[in-house]
Formats: C-alpha cells, sequence, structure tokens
C-alpha cells in the first residue's frame, strides 16, 4: 500500500516528540533529518544493489542494523557506528550525515532512557517503507523533508531559523528568473549562502519541470551542520551529485575558476543574512580579490549589499539571479545609495517584489525579492515593481504567501502586466529623479481609497452617486439591477433606494441578470470539468500527480479569467486548497497502487467514503435508516417532554428517578411496583405506565435503527469488493472530487452577491435618516425625559 503523504508527516512529527525536552528543535533535526535519511537511501539502494548507485548501503551500515540494535543497553553507540559505516562508505555523505551523536546523554538522556527513547525513534521510522513509492518518490520524500525543515525553522525561534527559506518564496524566486527557458543541463545555479538547500532545489525543481533539464547545482554555506543539512536534502531530491561547499562565501568563496577569478553561473538564487554586521570578518573589501566591490564598499556594520554584489560579479554575461534582501536596501543612504545608483544606472536590476512582513523565520521585518539581469542589462529603461504586501495568509505566528499569491506575483512579473495598487514598469529617468530611491510607496499607491463620509447625504439624506459609481464592475454585469434598486434623489449627484433595505438581497439574487451570470459562470466550470474528467480518470500507475495538478489548476485559472466579478485566483486557490486537503493523497494512492476499491483485502474507505457509495446504490436504505431514526428520535422527544413536565420535586415522575436523577425501565418498573393496589396513586401510576411505554417504544426503535445499518454497512461493505474500475473512477471524480469544487465554484458566485449586497446595505443604513431628523427625534425624546423627570420632581435643564 502506497504510503500518503499525511501518514508520512505525521510519522516524521511522531518522531520529533520523541526528542522534545533534552534539546530544542534547531538541535533534533539533525537527529530526526538522519533517520529520515539513512531510513530513505536504505529502501532504495540496499534491498537490491546497483553497481551503478549513487548511493552504497554498506554491510552493516543499513537501516535494519539500526532495528537489530533497538532494546540494545548500546543502541547509541551502535547508531553512530552505523551511521559511520554509511558515511565512509560514501566519500560525499562524510561530514554530512554524522554530525549528531546519538550517544549524547545530555540531549538523549541516560541508561533505560536513552535506549527507550532511541527504541521508539527507530521503530517510527521502521513503520515507513520508502521502497512501495514509485516515480515520483523522490519527490515524496523532499516534500517530507521540506515539510518537517518548515516545522524546525518554526520551533527553533528567531535566531535558529535562518537555515531554511520558506518554499512558497522559493517557488517565486525559482519562476520570475526564467529558468523555465533552461536549454542545457550543462546550465548551472549557483546559492552562495545555501541553508538546508531548500532555495536551490526549488530552482532545480523549476527548471526540470518546465523544461526536463538536470541543471547543475552549486551551493555554498558557512555553518557546518546547516551544510550537513544540504547535502542530505540534495540526495533525498535525488541531486546527489551537487556540489555544496561549507565554507563563508565572502570570505573564502569556493567556487572558481583556474586563473581564480570567480566562476560564474547561469542562475543565481540567494536568502543571505540580513544586515549582516560581520561581513567584513576575514575579508578585506578595499582589496578584494576579485573585483566584487567596483561599485563600492557596503558599510562595516551592514553587509545586504556585500552579498549582493558577491552575486553581480559570480553572474555569467547572460546570467539571472534573485536574492532577498530586506527593504532597507531601496532606500537607505550614504555608501548604498552610491552603489544602488551605479547598479541601476548599469541597467542589472530587472525588477523588485515587495512581500509581506513577517514570511521569513529568522526575521519579522518585511523583505523584498530583487531580480537582476545582465543579459537584457543594456537595453533596458525601466525596473518593473510589484507591491505583494497584502497577499498572504496568517499560518500560526507567521505568515505564508497562498498558491493564489504566488501564481499572481508570477503572473505579473514575468508578463510585465501593469496593474493599478499593484504593479508597474517604473522608468529609470523616475527613479533617476527620486535620486535612485527605489522604495515601492514612491511608485506604487497600495493603500486602500478612503471610504468617504458625505455630508450632504447625511443633512439632507440619498446616497451619492459618486459611491453607486465605485461598483462600476457590478454595474457592467448587472445593468438594470441598478435602474430598479435606486431612482433619482431631489437633488442632482444622488440616489435614492426604490425598495425595502430588508429586500435588497432577494432582489439582486431573484433579478434576472444576476441569474444569467450565475448560469454563464457554472457553465465555464462545467466547460473545464469536461475538459478535464478524461485526465482525472486516465490517471494510471505511474503518473506524476504534481504535473496532473498543475495541468487541472492552470486550465482552471484560464476558464475564470473570463468570467466576470470572480477573481480567477480565488477559484485556483479552492483548487489548490482542495488538493493539499484531500485530493493529494488520493492521487498519490492512485499512482502507487491504481483504482482499488480495496487495500489489503479491507475496503479503501481513504479514497472511497462509504457515504459515496451510500449515496450512489443505497438512497432508499439510507432513507429508511434515517425514518427510523426520526422515529426514534419523535419517541425520545416525547420522553424528554414528559420528564420535564412531570419530572420535578412535585411531578408524578420523580420518585421513580435513581440516584443519580435519571428515569430508567428498572427505576420505573420498580416505582410502579412499590404503588401497586395504592388507590390514592392512580395518577402517578397512570404517568409511569404512559413513561414505561415510552422506554419500551424507544428500545424497539433503536433495535430497529441498528439492524437496518448493520444491514446497510453489510450492503456497503459488500459493495466495495463488487466495485468496477468505471464505478470507482465515478465515485471518485464525480461524486467526492468535482462535486466539492462545484461547490467552492458555487460559493464564489454566492460571494459576490454578498459583497454586492453588504456595500448597498452599508450604504443605504449609512444615510437613512438625515441628520435634522436625527436632531428632532433627539429634541422629542430629551423633552419626554424632562417631562418624566418634572414629574419625579427633578429639574434637568
Amino acid at each position: 500500500m502506497a504510503l500518503k503523504k499525511s501518514e508520512l508527516y505525521s510519522s516524521l512529527w511522531r518522531s520529533c516528540d520523541e526528542l522534545r525536552g533534552g534539546m530544542d528543535a534547531s538541535q533534533y533535526k539533525d537527529y530526526v533529518l538522519v533517520l529520515l535519511f539513512v531510513k530513505y537511501v536504505s529502501d532504495k539502494y540496499a534491498k537490491d544493489p546497483d553497481p551503478d548507485a549513487l548511493i552504497v548501503v554498506p554491510r552493516g551500515g543499513g537501516f535494519a542494523d539500526m532495528v537489530a540494535a533497538k532494546g540494545d543497553k548500546e543502541i547509541g553507540e551502535r547508531i553512530n557506528k552505523i551511521i559511520g559505516r554509511l558515511a565512509d562508505a560514501n566519500d560525499s555523505l562524510k561530514g554530512a550525515i554524522n554530525v549528531a551523536n546519538f550517544n549524547d546523554e545530555e540531549k538523549l538522556g541516560k541508561a533505560k532512557e536513552m535506549v527507550d527513547r532511541l527504541t521508539k525513534l527507530v521503530a517510527i521510522f521502521e513503520g515507513l517503507d520508502f521502497g512501495k513509492n514509485r516515480v515520483e518518490g523522490d519527490d515524496l520524500l523532499g516534500d517530507a523533508y521540506e515539510y518537517l525543515m518548515r516545522h524546525f525553522a518554526t520551533e527553533s525561534g528567531k535566531s535558529k531559523g535562518q537555515f531554511y527559506t520558506p518554499a512558497e518564496v522559493s517557488r517565486v524566486m525559482s519562476m520570475v528568473i526564467d529558468l523555465g527557458r533552461a536549454t542545457s543541463g550543462a546550465q548551472s545555479i549557483y546559492d552562495p549562502t545555501c541553508g538546508s538547500g531548500s532555495l536551490l532545489l526549488k530552482a532545480h525543481d523549476e527548471a526540470k519541470t518546465r523544461t526536463g533539464k538536470d541543471l547543475t547545482l552549486y551551493g555554498q554555506e558557512m555553518d557546518n551542520a546547516t551544510a550537513a543539512l544540504a547535502r542530505m536534502n540534495m540526495v533525498l531530491h535525488d541531486c546527489p551529485e551537487a556540489e555544496i561547499w561549507q565554507a563563508n562565501s565572502l570570505a573564502a568563496p569556493h567556487f572558481k575558476h583556474s586563473d581564480g577569478n570567480l566562476k560564474t553561473f547561469d542562475y543565481l538564487v540567494a536568502n543571505p543574512p540580513f544586515s549582516n554586521k560581520n561581513w567584513t570578518s576575514g575579508l578585506n573589501a578595499a582589496s578584494d580579490l576579485y573585483g566584487r566591490f567596483e561599485y563600492g564598499i557596503p558599510p562595516d556594520k551592514n553587509g545586504d549589499y556585500a552579498f549582493l554584489l558577491h552575486m553581480l560579479k559570480s553572474m555569467k554575461s547572460t546570467g539571472k539571479a534573485a536574492v532577498i534582501l530586506p527593504h532597507g536596501v531601496l532606500f537607505r543612504g550614504n555608501a548604498e545609495a552610491e552603489i544602488r545608483r551605479r547598479i541601476v544606472g548599469q541597467g542589472y536590476i530587472k525588477g523588485i517584489i515587495g512581500l509581506p512582513a513577517n514570511l521569513f523565520y529568522g526575521t519579522g521585518i518585511p523583505a523584498c525579492i530583487i531580480v537582476m539581469d545582465k543579459e537584457g542589462a543594456a537595453g533596458r529603461k525601466g525596473l518593473f515593481m510589484v507591491d505583494a504586501s497584502k497577499g498572504y495568509i496568517k499560518d500560526g505566528n507567521k505568515n505564508r504567501l497562498r498558491a493564489q499569491d504566488i501564481h499572481r506575483i508570477v503572473d505579473t512579473f514575468t508578463r510585465q502586466v501593469e496593474i493599478p495598487k499593484y504593479a508597474r514598469l517604473v522608468p529609470l529617468a523616475e527613479i533617476a529623479a527620486n535620486d535612485f530611491n527605489l522604495n515601492l510607496p514612491r511608485y506604487i499607491d497600495s493603500t486602500e481609497p478612503e471610504d468617504w463620509q458625505d455630508i450632504a447625504a447625511h443633512l439632507k439624506g440619498g446616497i451619492p452617486n459618486r459611491d453607486l459609481d465605485g461598483l462600476a464592475d457590478y454595474w457592467q454585469v448587472f445593468p438594470s439591477v441598478r435602474r430598479e434598486l435606486f431612482a433619482d434623489a431631489d437633488r442632482p449627484g444622488y440616489s435614492q433606494l426604490k425598495i425595502e433595505a430588508g429586500l435588497i438581497k432577494a432582489s439582486i439574487f431573484g433579478h434576472p441578470e444576476f441569474t444569467t451570470f450565475n448560469a454563464q459562470a457554472t457553465e465555464h466550470f462545467d466547460a473545464w470539468r469536461q475538459a478535464n474528467t478524461p485526465l482525472l480518470t486516465g490517471i494510471q500507475v505511474g503518473d506524476r500527480p504534481k504535473r496532473l495538478i498543475e495541468t487541472l489548476s492552470e486550465n482552471l485559472l484560464e476558464t475564470f479569467r473570463a468570467v466576470p466579478l470572480i477573481d480567477p485566483y480565488d477559484v485556483y486557490q479552492h483548487l489548490m486548497d482542495y488538493w493539499a486537503e484531500t485530493m493529494q493523497d488520493d492521487v498519490w494512492m492512485l499512482v502507487s497502487d491504481g483504482w482499488e476499491a480495496l487495500q489489503d483485502g479491507r475496503p479503501n474507505t481513504d479514497l472511497i467514503p462509504p457515504s459515496l457509495i451510500i449515496a450512489r446504490y443505497f438512497a432508499d436504505e439510507q432513507a429508511t435508516v434515517e425514518r427510523l431514526e426520526a422515529k426514534r428520535d419523535a419517541i425520545s422527544r416525547q420522553m424528554e417532554e414528559m420528564d420535564e413536565e412531570q419530572g420535578g420535586e412535585e411531578g408524578l415522575l420523580n420518585a421513580a428517578r435513581t440516584e443519580r436523577g435519571k428515569l430508567t425501565a428498572k427505576s420505573v418498573k420498580d416505582q410502579l411496583k412499590a404503588i401497586q393496589g395504592d388507590p390514592n396513586m392512580a395518577d402517578e401510576r397512570k404517568a409511569l405506565e404512559d413513561y414505561a411505554a415510552l422506554i419500551e417504544k424507544e428500545g424497539a426503535a433503536n433495535k430497529a435503527v441498528k439492524a437496518a445499518q448493520k444491514a446497510l454497512d453489510a450492503k456497503v461493505a459488500a459493495k466495495y469488493g463488487q466495485l468496477t474500475e468505471a464505478e470507482i473512477k465515478t465515485l471518485v471524480v464525480d461524486d467526492k472530487w468535482l462535486t466539492s469544487l462545484a461547490a467552492s465554484v458555487q460559493g464564489e458566485l454566492h460571494r459576490v452577491s454578498q459583497a454586492l449586497t453588504g456595500r448597498i446595505r452599508q450604504l443605504a443604513d449609512r444615510y437613512a435618516v438625515p441628520l435634522p431628523r436625527l436632531v428632532d427625534e433627539v429634541d422629542v425624546l430629551a423633552a419626554q425625559v424632562a417631562e418624566h423627570l418634572k414629574r419625579m420632581g427633578q429639574d434637568w435643564s
């Protein structure tokens, strides 16, 4: 059975729970990731050794040896030796996987505590089997690695989370430097501050996905443990030949030509430490051996431009780069202003993308992506600026770019589409007139327009036409709705509502133009459904889930670009959310195991929930169960009503209660027996007999429900084994996936009408009562209060 992503993530995070307490996340990540790595390479390479394999798993150096060490009092030392053997057998793994000490008593506990902890840890990974995952198994592991890194960064705190660049930001950077136009596997990608390698790998994935080219990767990282993470990450992502070097890229750049000059690359990406105060350590910038500071020397206590200039020098003449830097680099003065003036004047900066605040784990300050392009520098006449600071979702204590935010940024930047309050191409002449200050608010006003209060409308009534004209996008689609809702007021420039405020929503929903709009939007979804259903029903073992969702989502986005009032990126997000929540696991299951209704002889309820089978095949039986439940519930309500009416302290049923205050069949029977033959207890006897009859009826009704439900469950269970592949596809594709997506699209249509209704209702309420009338009403009420006070002997003056 294929390993579901959600189950893998859950297992990996459970392994982290075993290590919490003895160390923080910045430390226990080294243990968890090493075990993940050893388990993966053992499953992939140990069972069927390939003499040409890039990784060799030697005898005594695999995960099976760790399993054999479970419960051993020397388990920590044995794991260290196992990892050491694996590292010794592979030069690329030395110093990468044998960083963590599995025999560290301070972190893992002493004696039995260490044995128990490591035994449980190994057992968690023992339950995973990466050998059964086909085709995109490496992506599965790579995604799991990214999942862990995100969580480790979240838990590591401000000072220790910088080893990881959020995957969403990495994707944006990879897409805006034209990696999709790579022409050869000989082309290169370089990250001078690669951290755990996530940004470098996203760039590699972008190129390979778009072009099929396997570009060469180079990375340098100053921290030894983080460089080790990067090397493991490369293997897990099936890039074992990537060259990762541990050293300071400013003081000791590793990648050089034979003549001593810096090696240059086709593509560069980086997320260097923000405003590094020690960037000059080990470096004399004034006499730099590599000529990196020809455009100026950055301030001693701020290394932002030092990294940018290092990247600029490391770019080929056709090179392209994207670097994340704090917003200060756009406007700070003195030495940085001079550097900025000169590199902008050279045309090296293609564009700037402003990001939301609080995206990164090492800092909460807002940052930007500076995109550089040497190839088009000579003819560059302007910089393309995007202010994407408002597009994000809250995710715990951080912000995160959604799929729609990423797509909107990339579409806008790559197409150079000017969008008011979001993006524009700024001429170099305008930048020069601003003294080369690149602060985005100087060029893009992204503030929301103020909702003006109209004094004249407050004084004389009426709704300002200016506010109604602000809904022009709606009136273009519903021109008659405005005429039906509003009439001219008693003076120019104002309108009045023709209907009661409470009827606004019904008038919009019921209007033929809105009905037509709804139908047209639904037709667009149906067209997308019809075009993509063969793609969904055609999923086969070995297919690539990521390619599938990209095709589906891009088609959906393009389909809804033609629908007015609906943001196509919102519809796109619904699909991406459903993919993450449900569809992704389903598709992974299908590409691994095929369209199977049974797994290991049991109903595959993850893929096909019983509710789907019931709805399609056993609706009558379900209706019978529901009728029996309704009958039982009606009896239960009768009992509750009797209890409320006659179960109080003076009630006829009170004496039959148990010590816990309950009315049971036995307690009622016992009370009936106790008052048997007493002529004074006729009313109580009647009430008890009626309640006893209801108890009996409820019991019989409940038995009927259980019997019907049991029969239905048996039919459903049997049906799983009878389903044909065609029936499975109908259940999963039509009844599960497409039905859920159709409901999401309908929700967007509802949102459009609600937005229009809400704004009109807001304006109607705002100007419903003119100020003079309010003053008159206040005067009347004040007079009434004064009269009441006067009667009470009080004078209100």
